[in-house]
Protein backbone atom coordinates (compact mmCIF):
# COMPACT_ATOMS: atom_id res chain seq x y z
CA UNK A 1 0.00 0.00 0.00
CA UNK A 2 2.88 2.34 0.81
CA UNK A 3 4.37 2.57 -2.25
CA UNK A 4 1.05 3.23 -4.21
CA UNK A 5 0.47 5.90 -1.66
CA UNK A 6 3.67 7.12 -2.61
CA UNK A 7 2.33 7.19 -6.12
CA UNK A 8 -0.59 8.42 -5.70
CA UNK A 9 0.78 11.79 -4.27
CA UNK A 10 3.77 12.24 -6.93
CA UNK A 11 1.48 12.03 -9.59
CA UNK A 12 0.10 15.39 -8.35
CA UNK A 13 2.61 16.94 -7.02
CA UNK A 14 1.56 20.20 -6.85
CA UNK A 15 -1.75 19.46 -5.15
CA UNK A 16 0.40 17.57 -2.53
CA UNK A 17 2.69 20.52 -2.07
CA UNK A 18 -0.82 22.55 -1.41
CA UNK A 19 -1.60 20.39 1.05
CA UNK A 20 1.61 20.30 2.46
CA UNK A 21 1.76 24.05 2.88
CA UNK A 22 -1.70 23.59 4.91
CA UNK A 23 -0.87 22.00 6.97
CA UNK A 24 2.10 23.66 7.77
CA UNK A 25 0.62 26.95 8.19
CA UNK A 26 -1.62 25.10 10.98
CA UNK A 27 1.53 24.32 13.00
CA UNK A 28 3.24 27.43 12.54
CA UNK A 29 0.09 29.11 13.66
CA UNK A 30 0.09 27.02 16.72
CA UNK A 31 3.44 26.53 17.34
CA UNK A 32 5.12 30.58 16.31
CA UNK A 33 2.33 32.20 18.30
CA UNK A 34 2.21 30.17 21.60
CA UNK A 35 6.30 30.74 21.59
CA UNK A 36 5.95 34.04 21.25
CA UNK A 37 3.23 34.69 24.07
CA UNK A 38 5.39 32.34 26.27
CA UNK A 39 8.72 33.87 25.40
CA UNK A 40 7.20 37.57 26.21
CA UNK A 41 5.94 36.51 29.65
CA UNK A 42 8.44 34.56 30.74
CA UNK A 43 10.67 37.36 30.13
CA UNK A 44 8.22 39.68 31.93
CA UNK A 45 8.58 37.08 34.60
CA UNK A 46 12.12 37.08 34.49
CA UNK A 47 12.75 40.96 35.06
CA UNK A 48 10.19 40.75 37.90
CA UNK A 49 11.83 38.17 39.33
CA UNK A 50 14.69 40.95 39.94
CA UNK A 51 12.75 42.70 42.05
CA UNK A 52 13.58 42.30 45.74
CA UNK A 53 10.65 44.06 47.05
CA UNK A 54 8.84 41.57 48.43
CA UNK A 55 5.23 42.75 47.91
CA UNK A 56 3.47 44.86 45.31
CA UNK A 57 0.57 47.67 46.75
CA UNK A 58 -1.54 48.67 43.99
CA UNK A 59 -4.84 49.41 42.56
CA UNK A 60 -7.08 46.84 41.17
CA UNK A 61 -6.65 46.56 37.12
CA UNK A 62 -3.27 49.06 37.58
CA UNK A 63 -0.70 46.00 36.95
CA UNK A 64 -2.10 44.51 33.43
CA UNK A 65 0.81 44.61 30.75
CA UNK A 66 -1.47 46.86 28.67
CA UNK A 67 -2.68 49.71 31.24
CA UNK A 68 -0.70 52.31 31.47
CA UNK A 69 -3.20 53.96 34.25
CA UNK A 70 -1.66 56.32 37.04
CA UNK A 71 -4.69 55.20 40.35
CA UNK A 72 -2.82 55.00 43.26
CA UNK A 73 -1.37 57.98 45.19
CA UNK A 74 1.94 58.64 46.29
CA UNK A 75 0.91 59.14 49.81
CA UNK A 76 0.20 55.67 50.34
CA UNK A 77 3.87 54.74 50.65
CA UNK A 78 4.52 56.82 54.07
CA UNK A 79 1.26 54.77 55.37
CA UNK A 80 2.52 51.43 54.26
CA UNK A 81 5.98 52.36 55.89
CA UNK A 82 4.38 52.93 59.51
CA UNK A 83 3.02 49.45 59.33
CA UNK A 84 4.76 46.99 61.43
CA UNK A 85 7.08 44.42 59.16
CA UNK A 86 7.90 47.14 56.51
CA UNK A 87 11.21 48.71 55.62
CA UNK A 88 11.03 50.83 52.81
CA UNK A 89 8.16 51.70 50.38
CA UNK A 90 8.74 53.07 47.07
CA UNK A 91 6.47 54.70 44.26
CA UNK A 92 6.37 53.54 40.82
CA UNK A 93 4.87 54.57 38.01
CA UNK A 94 4.57 52.43 34.65
CA UNK A 95 3.98 53.82 30.88
CA UNK A 96 2.72 51.42 28.03
CA UNK A 97 3.49 53.15 24.58
CA UNK A 98 3.82 52.20 21.14
CA UNK A 99 7.31 50.87 20.36
CA UNK A 100 9.34 53.64 18.24
CA UNK A 101 10.32 53.26 14.49
CA UNK A 102 7.84 51.13 13.34
CA UNK A 103 8.63 47.89 15.70
CA UNK A 104 6.15 45.25 16.12
CA UNK A 105 4.39 45.59 20.14
CA UNK A 106 4.73 47.79 23.11
CA UNK A 107 7.66 49.92 24.88
CA UNK A 108 7.65 50.48 28.71
CA UNK A 109 8.79 52.96 30.67
CA UNK A 110 9.03 53.23 34.70
CA UNK A 111 9.12 56.63 36.62
CA UNK A 112 11.03 56.01 39.53
CA UNK A 113 13.69 57.45 41.66
CA UNK A 114 16.73 55.55 41.16
CA UNK A 115 18.89 55.17 44.56
CA UNK A 116 16.20 53.71 46.78
CA UNK A 117 15.19 51.50 43.94
CA UNK A 118 18.71 50.43 43.54
CA UNK A 119 19.26 49.83 46.95
CA UNK A 120 15.77 48.07 47.25
CA UNK A 121 16.60 45.92 44.00
CA UNK A 122 20.18 45.39 44.79
CA UNK A 123 20.56 47.35 41.26
CA UNK A 124 23.60 48.56 40.03
CA UNK A 125 24.89 51.24 37.41
CA UNK A 126 27.31 49.61 35.04
CA UNK A 127 28.20 52.51 33.67
CA UNK A 128 27.08 56.56 33.67
CA UNK A 129 25.21 57.92 36.35
CA UNK A 130 21.51 57.84 37.42
CA UNK A 131 18.96 60.44 36.43
CA UNK A 132 19.17 63.71 38.14
CA UNK A 133 17.10 66.08 35.91
CA UNK A 134 14.21 65.77 34.76
CA UNK A 135 15.16 64.93 31.19
CA UNK A 136 17.38 62.40 31.80
CA UNK A 137 16.66 58.40 31.12
CA UNK A 138 19.06 55.07 32.53
CA UNK A 139 18.97 52.15 30.21
CA UNK A 140 19.60 48.53 30.76
CA UNK A 141 22.35 46.96 28.36
CA UNK A 142 19.83 45.07 25.81
CA UNK A 143 17.78 48.67 25.38
CA UNK A 144 21.52 50.31 24.76
CA UNK A 145 22.27 47.46 22.52
CA UNK A 146 18.65 47.70 20.83
CA UNK A 147 18.58 51.42 20.48
CA UNK A 148 22.26 52.18 18.88
CA UNK A 149 22.93 54.61 21.41
CA UNK A 150 25.95 56.10 23.44
CA UNK A 151 25.88 57.67 26.92
CA UNK A 152 25.28 61.29 26.59
CA UNK A 153 22.92 60.41 23.28
CA UNK A 154 19.49 61.28 23.43
CA UNK A 155 16.35 59.44 23.04
CA UNK A 156 12.90 60.74 21.65
CA UNK A 157 10.12 59.55 23.85
CA UNK A 158 6.49 60.65 24.59
CA UNK A 159 6.06 61.50 21.35
CA UNK A 160 8.84 63.28 20.35
CA UNK A 161 10.47 64.76 23.85
CA UNK A 162 14.08 64.11 24.01
CA UNK A 163 15.69 62.74 26.76
CA UNK A 164 19.77 62.33 27.29
CA UNK A 165 20.95 58.69 28.38
CA UNK A 166 22.96 59.64 31.03
CA UNK A 167 23.45 55.68 32.76
CA UNK A 168 23.64 51.86 32.06
CA UNK A 169 21.79 49.53 34.66
CA UNK A 170 21.90 46.03 35.46
CA UNK A 171 20.55 42.96 35.93
CA UNK A 172 17.15 44.13 33.94
CA UNK A 173 13.75 44.88 36.04
CA UNK A 174 11.22 45.78 35.20
CA UNK A 175 10.98 48.00 31.99
CA UNK A 176 14.33 48.49 29.65
CA UNK A 177 13.91 52.59 29.94
CA UNK A 178 13.66 54.48 33.69
CA UNK A 179 13.79 58.28 34.52
CA UNK A 180 12.69 59.71 37.55
CA UNK A 181 9.17 59.74 39.21
CA UNK A 182 9.20 63.45 39.31
CA UNK A 183 10.14 63.41 35.33
CA UNK A 184 7.47 60.52 34.72
CA UNK A 185 5.16 62.78 36.57
CA UNK A 186 5.94 66.15 34.66
CA UNK A 187 5.48 63.98 31.01
CA UNK A 188 2.20 62.42 32.40
CA UNK A 189 0.99 65.96 34.32
CA UNK A 190 -0.08 63.68 37.84
CA UNK A 191 1.43 63.67 40.69
CA UNK A 192 -0.03 59.69 41.39
CA UNK A 193 1.70 56.10 40.61
CA UNK A 194 1.12 52.99 38.84
CA UNK A 195 2.25 50.82 42.37
CA UNK A 196 4.50 50.87 45.04
CA UNK A 197 6.97 48.57 45.99
CA UNK A 198 7.49 47.09 49.51
CA UNK A 199 10.51 46.05 50.98
CA UNK A 200 10.49 43.99 54.62
CA UNK A 201 12.26 43.94 57.54
CA UNK A 202 14.56 40.85 57.66
CA UNK A 203 12.82 37.95 58.99
CA UNK A 204 9.34 39.51 58.61
CA UNK A 205 7.03 36.94 56.94
CA UNK A 206 5.62 38.58 53.63
CA UNK A 207 1.97 37.03 53.92
CA UNK A 208 1.66 38.83 57.15
CA UNK A 209 3.01 41.85 56.21
CA UNK A 210 0.48 41.84 53.07
CA UNK A 211 -2.71 40.51 55.47
CA UNK A 212 -1.73 43.80 57.46
CA UNK A 213 -1.19 46.61 54.38
CA UNK A 214 -4.91 44.81 53.37
CA UNK A 215 -5.88 45.44 56.18
CA UNK A 216 -4.86 48.70 57.34
CA UNK A 217 -5.76 50.18 53.72
CA UNK A 218 -8.62 47.86 52.04
CA UNK A 219 -9.82 48.25 49.02
CA UNK A 220 -6.30 47.98 47.22
CA UNK A 221 -4.59 44.90 46.02
CA UNK A 222 -1.62 42.99 47.57
CA UNK A 223 0.48 40.76 46.02
CA UNK A 224 3.35 38.97 46.84
CA UNK A 225 6.11 39.61 44.51
CA UNK A 226 6.10 35.99 43.99
CA UNK A 227 2.46 35.26 43.49
CA UNK A 228 3.08 38.33 40.85
CA UNK A 229 5.60 36.28 39.02
CA UNK A 230 3.95 32.66 38.78
CA UNK A 231 0.82 34.02 38.04
CA UNK A 232 2.66 36.36 34.82
CA UNK A 233 0.69 34.37 31.68
CA UNK A 234 -2.34 34.56 33.42
CA UNK A 235 -2.08 38.72 33.83
CA UNK A 236 -1.99 39.10 29.92
CA UNK A 237 -5.56 39.76 29.25
CA UNK A 238 -7.38 37.25 26.48
CA UNK A 239 -4.32 35.20 26.42
CA UNK A 240 -5.83 32.05 27.19
CA UNK A 241 -8.72 33.11 25.16
CA UNK A 242 -6.25 34.10 22.03
CA UNK A 243 -4.64 30.56 22.77
CA UNK A 244 -7.53 28.37 22.40
CA UNK A 245 -8.53 30.47 18.98
CA UNK A 246 -5.50 29.65 17.34
CA UNK A 247 -5.48 25.83 18.59
CA UNK A 248 -9.15 25.82 16.58
CA UNK A 249 -7.91 27.95 13.53
CA UNK A 250 -4.66 25.36 13.23
CA UNK A 251 -7.19 22.24 13.19
CA UNK A 252 -9.88 23.91 11.14
CA UNK A 253 -6.81 25.15 8.07
CA UNK A 254 -5.16 22.00 8.59
CA UNK A 255 -8.53 19.74 8.35
CA UNK A 256 -9.89 21.84 5.43
CA UNK A 257 -6.66 21.85 3.07
CA UNK A 258 -6.25 18.43 3.58
CA UNK A 259 -10.14 17.83 2.65
CA UNK A 260 -10.10 19.78 -0.45
CA UNK A 261 -7.43 18.22 -1.42
CA UNK A 262 -8.25 14.49 -0.90
CA UNK A 263 -11.67 15.14 -1.68
CA UNK A 264 -10.83 16.74 -5.63
CA UNK A 265 -8.27 13.42 -6.03
CA UNK A 266 -11.00 11.49 -5.36
CA UNK A 267 -13.04 13.11 -7.87
CA UNK A 268 -10.25 12.87 -10.47
CA UNK A 269 -9.25 9.04 -9.50
CA UNK A 270 -12.70 7.69 -9.71
CA UNK A 271 -11.73 5.95 -12.82
CA UNK A 272 -8.83 4.57 -10.95
CA UNK A 273 -10.71 3.44 -7.86
CA UNK A 274 -13.12 1.64 -9.82
CA UNK A 275 -10.49 -0.32 -11.36
CA UNK A 276 -9.30 -1.16 -7.67
CA UNK A 277 -12.99 -2.15 -6.65
CA UNK A 278 -13.73 -4.70 -9.89
CA UNK A 279 -10.03 -5.91 -8.60
CA UNK A 280 -11.37 -7.03 -5.24
CA UNK A 281 -10.84 -3.85 -3.41
CA UNK A 282 -12.74 -3.61 -0.17
CA UNK A 283 -13.88 -0.54 1.20
CA UNK A 284 -11.59 -0.92 3.86
CA UNK A 285 -8.68 -1.17 1.70
CA UNK A 286 -9.57 2.00 -0.31
CA UNK A 287 -10.37 3.99 3.27
CA UNK A 288 -7.01 2.79 4.29
CA UNK A 289 -5.05 4.00 1.32
CA UNK A 290 -7.01 7.46 1.17
CA UNK A 291 -6.36 8.13 4.79
CA UNK A 292 -2.26 6.71 4.74
CA UNK A 293 -2.20 9.73 1.86
CA UNK A 294 -3.66 11.66 4.23
CA UNK A 295 -1.19 10.74 6.71
CA UNK A 296 1.36 11.11 5.19
CA UNK A 297 0.65 14.61 3.86
CA UNK A 298 0.01 15.35 7.75
CA UNK A 299 3.66 14.87 8.28
CA UNK A 300 5.07 16.06 5.91
CA UNK A 301 3.69 19.41 6.59
CA UNK A 302 4.75 19.06 10.64
CA UNK A 303 8.24 19.05 9.48
CA UNK A 304 8.05 21.87 7.25
CA UNK A 305 5.92 23.49 9.61
CA UNK A 306 8.38 22.98 12.34
CA UNK A 307 10.97 24.13 10.35
CA UNK A 308 9.38 27.20 9.18
CA UNK A 309 8.22 28.30 12.52
CA UNK A 310 12.10 28.04 14.09
CA UNK A 311 13.33 30.03 11.23
CA UNK A 312 10.32 32.71 11.46
CA UNK A 313 11.35 32.90 15.19
CA UNK A 314 14.81 33.72 14.68
CA UNK A 315 14.09 36.48 11.81
CA UNK A 316 11.10 37.72 14.04
CA UNK A 317 13.13 37.95 16.80
CA UNK A 318 16.46 39.73 15.08
CA UNK A 319 14.06 41.71 13.59
CA UNK A 320 11.74 43.14 16.20
CA UNK A 321 13.76 41.83 19.55
CA UNK A 322 10.79 39.50 20.36
CA UNK A 323 11.32 36.64 22.56
CA UNK A 324 10.58 33.39 21.85
CA UNK A 325 10.32 30.03 24.20
CA UNK A 326 9.17 27.45 22.70
CA UNK A 327 6.94 24.62 24.90
CA UNK A 328 7.22 20.78 23.73
CA UNK A 329 3.52 20.70 25.42
CA UNK A 330 2.38 23.09 22.66
CA UNK A 331 4.69 21.57 19.86
CA UNK A 332 3.21 18.10 20.77
CA UNK A 333 -0.65 19.54 20.88
CA UNK A 334 0.62 21.04 16.93
CA UNK A 335 1.40 17.90 15.90
CA UNK A 336 -1.49 16.30 17.00
CA UNK A 337 -3.76 18.70 15.52
CA UNK A 338 -2.12 18.54 12.48
CA UNK A 339 -2.38 14.83 12.32
CA UNK A 340 -5.49 14.62 13.42
CA UNK A 341 -6.99 17.71 11.29
CA UNK A 342 -5.21 15.54 8.21
CA UNK A 343 -7.05 12.30 9.01
CA UNK A 344 -10.47 13.76 10.01
CA UNK A 345 -10.06 16.25 6.53
CA UNK A 346 -9.67 12.63 4.36
CA UNK A 347 -12.27 10.84 6.07
CA UNK A 348 -15.33 12.00 4.05
CA UNK A 349 -13.63 11.95 0.41
CA UNK A 350 -12.13 8.20 1.87
CA UNK A 351 -15.91 7.29 2.71
CA UNK A 352 -16.86 8.52 -0.96
CA UNK A 353 -14.23 6.80 -2.50
CA UNK A 354 -14.73 3.48 -0.58
CA UNK A 355 -18.49 3.84 -2.09
CA UNK A 356 -17.92 4.29 -5.72
CA UNK A 357 -19.94 1.23 -7.80
CA UNK A 358 -17.25 -0.07 -10.16
CA UNK A 359 -19.81 -0.66 -12.48
CA UNK A 360 -21.28 2.04 -13.18
CA UNK A 361 -17.55 4.25 -13.14
CA UNK A 362 -16.74 1.72 -16.01
CA UNK A 363 -19.58 2.11 -17.88
CA UNK A 364 -19.35 5.72 -17.51
CA UNK A 365 -15.67 6.72 -17.86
Amino acid sequence: MLELVIANLRVRPFRTLISVIGVALGVVLIVLFTGLARGMTEEMSKRAANWKAEIIFTRPGAMEPTSAATPLSTAYAGRIEEIEGVRSALPVIKYITPSPKGRFGFQQLDGVDWEPFAEMNDMVLVAGRAPAANDEVILDERQMRDDNVRLGEKLELFGGKSYTVVGVFSPPSGSRIKMSLAAMQEALETNRCTYILVKLDDGADARTVAAAIDRELPGNTVTLTSDWIIDAQNRVPGLATFLRILIGLGAFVSTIFVLLSMYTTVTERRKEIGILKSLGASKGYIVGTIESEALLIGILGVIVGLIAAYAASVGIGRAFELAFEFSPGWIAAAVLIAVAGSLIGALYPAWSASVIDPVEVMANE
